[in-house]
């Protein structure tokens, strides 16, 4: 798919990287000095956080077509995001542009993270095609994108631009009633409303309402949010109990939902606060420290399959899908098999640089899951009750890895029985074709409704047969110390 782009400034920088990541191709255009570099280098910095948060197979970071107008984006993308300045006059002649040269069935979608999509579509050609995508910054890794449509908007428009987000490893949240702000820019100014109050008054700084937020509320609401926190702060009375007992609270006057004035003042001891707040650290060192811990926290929250981390899931394994070498009676098996490839990722080095056991661990695990897929054990699979538990692990290291090293995995079958895997994933250099060592695992097959091993069905046991023939003439290369009887 060809994603067209508008606009190429930070958001639309974040939607380049997102849909790259996809496997998509980019055809982009901004009028700014210079804004053709600063596209190529954004991608360029956020690409490793990109790699960390998964990227399917055919992703090329360096797919991007860069255009002289908006006309010529729309003429060849399939879907046309537009990111230009906040500003109804200015949108609307980009997109009487993009209505003009674009054919009816290409979406016009709108990174609005305000304005009423009614008014944005009133001029545009065809303006049932139209529909507001509002995303959430950085693009490349919040999930959230809040759809929302015009009067004239077509209910296919919507339901093809929620297909398309999704697909990119997003939650559409289609907002039902048209409304200024959507929904989370609307809570979010209530929050900041408040803030500049305190800070305008005095009562706190801005690192002190930061504390506020980061060690209470904002972990609560990283997994569930304000509505089923509160329902949770009831006890086994739910929201009725809560509102009963703190709902007169609300009469208080402890918030104030009118902004104060911006005086110079205010505007001056909110920059002295962020400043003191950032001290020495540069925008670009804490882009990458935000970074770090976006995904830290939706990989944690993946652990859990809520929020951010159940996309998260989902993501990792569509990544796994798309593409995926699949056996079938009768055809070839290769020897080895070469299913699974990544590069280094941060977090997967020590402090010296190389990579960690663990991380040789985690290269297994999606190898084997990539075994998995290849005889027909997928997420159906799955939840029919059945799945391969590792039983045993042996790791040999024979070279170093580094942070951004491309590595591909050789996998060999080394013996099986009706209940029992036996792997050998040989973690190789794909620049070189050198060997960093190899990971050897011992596999059960269990049904998961009994929690007992059990054998495997008919087809499985046939495909893991075959394979095993196979691979019994193949030397992989490494002493093994496991077999199965």
């Amino acid at each position: 798919m060809k994603v067209g782009l508008v606009g190429t400034g930070v958001i639309g920088t974040g939607w380049a990287v997102r849909a790259l990541a996809r496997g998509h191709s980019i055809v982009a255009s901004d009028q700014a000095d210079g804004a053709h570099d600063r596209l190529v280098a954004g991608i360029e910095k956020a690409w490793p956080a990109a790699i960390r948060l998964g990227v399917f197979a055919e992703a090329d970071p360096t797919a991007v077509e860069w255009v002289g107008s908006a006309a010529e984006v729309a003429e060849s993308a399939d879907l046309v995001q537009e990111s230009v300045p906040e500003d109804l006059d200015i949108k609307a002649a980009v997109h009487s542009e993009l209505g003009s040269a674009a054919g009816p069935e290409v979406i016009i979608a709108s990174s609005s993270s305000g304005l009423l999509p009614s008014k944005m579509q009133s001029e545009l050609k065809h303006p049932g095609r139209f529909v507001v995508g509002h995303p959430f910054n950085p693009v490349y890794l919040l999930p959230l994108v809040e759809v929302v449509a015009g009067d004239s908007t077509s209910p296919e428009t919507v339901d093809r631009a929620v297909e398309f987000y999704a697909g990119l490893g997003m939650h559409p949240l289609v907002v039902r009633n048209e409304i200024e702000g959507y929904l989370s820019d609307r809570l979010q100014e209530a929050v900041w409303r408040e803030i500049l109050h305190l800070v305008n008054d005095g009562v706190a700084t801005t690192d002190e309402l930061d504390q506020a937020i980061i060690y209470g509320p904002g972990l609560r609401w990283a997994g569930m949010g304000t509505n089923l926190t509160f329902y949770l702060a009831g006890g086994q009375g739910g929201i009725r109990h809560m509102l009963d007992q703190f709902g007169p609270a609300l009469e208080l006057p402890w918030t104030h939902l009118k902004a104060p004035a911006l005086s110079e003042e205010l505007i001056e001891a909110m920059a002295r606060g962020t400043g003191d707040q950032a001290g020495e650290r540069s925008v670009d060192e804490l882009e990458q420290l935000r970074d770090d811990y976006l995904i830290a926290v939706m990989r944690a929250l993946k652990s859990v399959d809520v929020g951010a981390g159940k996309i998260l899931a989902e993501r990792e394994a569509a990544i796994l899908r798309t593409g995926a070498e699949e056996w079938q009676p009768g055809h070839d098996v290769p020897a080895p098999l070469h299913l699974y490839e990544c590069v280094v990722e941060p977090d997967w080095v020590d402090y010296n640089g190389h990579m960690t056991e663990s991380a040789f661990l985690v290269v297994a695990g999606w190898a084997s899951d990539k075994l998995f897929r290849y005889i027909g054990v997928d997420e159906s699979y799955r939840s029919s009750g059945a799945s391969f538990y590792t039983a045993e692990t042996h790791i040999k290291f024979k070279a170093e890895g580094h942070l951004n090293q491309r590595l591909v995995v050789e996998t060999f079958l080394a013996g099986a029985d009706a209940k029992r895997l036996h792997l050998v994933h040989s973690i190789i250099d794909a620049g070189d074709g050198s060997r960093l060592g190899s990971v050897e695992q011992m596999l059960l097959h269990v049904d998961t409704e009994r929690g007992k091993v059990s054998p495997m069905p008919e087809h499985l046991a046939e495909a893991v047969s075959r394979i095993a023939s196979t691979h019994a003439e193949f030397d992989p290369g490494v002493e093994l110390t496991m077999e199965v009887p």
